[in-house]
C-alpha cells in the first residue's frame, strides 16, 4: 500500500478514494476505533501542508495537492499496521523478513525507552503538581531546565534497567516470547490485499 501511494503522481479523486475505502476496512476488520484513527492520522497534516505550500509557490498545483494526499493515506496505512499488530510480533515479522538485527533491536529499546521517559515526566509532573498546587506553563529557561532533569533521570534509569537485563543473561538480543505462524488465511489475505492495491492503482489513474 504504502509503495502504490507513493507512485501516485496525479490528483485522482477515485483513486484515493478507493485506498480510502480499503484502508477504513482493514480498521473496522481490526476492530480500532475508525473515527479516532481519521483524526490520529491528520497529524501528518501541517507537515505535509507546508511542503505542499512550497510546491504550490513553485507552481505545481498537482503535487502540492498530492503532498497532502499522499501523506495522510501514509500515515493512516502506518498507523493501522501499528494499531493492529504488537510491537514485538511487527518486530518478530520483520526480523523473519531479512531486516537487519540491530536496527530492529534498536526500534525496540527506542519503545522501550519512550516508555520510561514518559513514566519519568509523569513522576516529575506529579512532583510539580504536589509542590506548587498546580502545574502551569513554565518560562523558557525552567522547562530546558526540567528537559535536562528528565533526560538525566531517564538516562539512569535505563542504565540500571540495563545492569539488570545483563544480570539476568542479556546477550544482545531480545528473545521471541511467540511465534506468530504464517497459516493459509494470511497468504489468501497477503494476496487479495495486494491485488486490490496494484488493480486500483493500474486502472485508475
Amino acid at each position: 500500500m504504502l509503495l502504490a501511494i507513493a507512485s501516485i503522481h496525479r490528483p485522482g479523486g477515485l483513486l484515493v478514494a478507493v485506498y480510502l475505502v480499503l484502508l477504513l476496512i482493514c480498521a473496522g476488520a481490526a476492530r480500532l476505533p475508525v473515527p479516532r484513527v481519521l483524526a490520529t492520522a491528520a497529524v501528518v497534516l501541517p507537515f505535509a501542508f507546508t511542503l505542499g505550500v512550497v510546491s504550490f509557490l513553485s507552481g505545481d498545483r498537482d503535487r502540492a495537492v498530492m503532498v497532502m494526499v499522499r501523506g495522510y493515506l501514509s500515515s493512516l496505512t502506518a498507523l493501522l499496521l501499528v494499531g493492529s499488530t504488537p510491537l514485538p510480533e511487527l518486530l518478530g515479522g520483520l526480523g523473519r523478513l531479512g531486516a537487519p538485527a540491530f536496527l530492529l533491536q534498536v526500534m525496540q529499546f527506542l519503545y522501550r525507552y519512550l516508555m520510561v521517559l514518559r513514566e519519568e515526566a509523569g513522576a516529575m509532573r506529579d512532583a510539580a503538581a504536589s509542590r506548587a498546587g498546580s502545574v502551569r506553563i513554565l518560562e523558557f529557561q525552567k522547562a530546558a531546565a526540567a528537559a535536562g532533569v528528565l533526560f538525566a533521570r531517564a538516562h539512569a534509569r535505563a542504565q540500571a534497567i540495563h545492569r539488570a537485563m545483563v544480570a539476568r543473561g542479556f546477550d544482545g538480543r531480545m528473545p521471541a516470547f511467540r511465534h506468530v505462524p504464517f497459516r493459509i488465511a494470511d497468504g489468501i489475505f497477503v494476496a487479495v490485499s495486494v491485488s486490490l492495491v496494484v488493480a486500483a492503482r493500474v486502472l485508475l489513474v
